[in-house]
């Protein structure tokens, strides 16, 4: 997937966090990694931004009553 078609519209922005921000995530909402949503190693824009399992993603969505929404999900095998 190229860069244009991460770009689209109806593509949410996805972030690989750090582990530092991995941590801060959790800590804030007293969860463990297990207790995230998940999102599939195999999803294409997860492969298209290199994540690996294990790794948390932020992914920011505009909303039209809080202008963005934030969500938070951890890459899993199927």
């Amino acid at each position: 997937m190229d860069e244009e078609r991460l770009k689209h519209r109806f593509v949410p922005k996805h972030e690989i966090l750090s582990e530092e921000e991995k941590k801060a995530v959790l800590e804030r909402y007293n969860i463990s990694l297990r207790q995230l949503p998940k999102i599939l190693a195999k999803d294409v824009v997860i492969k298209a931004i290199n994540a690996k399992v294990g790794d948390v993603i932020k992914i920011t969505r505009k909303s039209p009553t809080a202008k963005q929404s934030v969500y938070y999900r951890v890459v899993v095998d199927d």
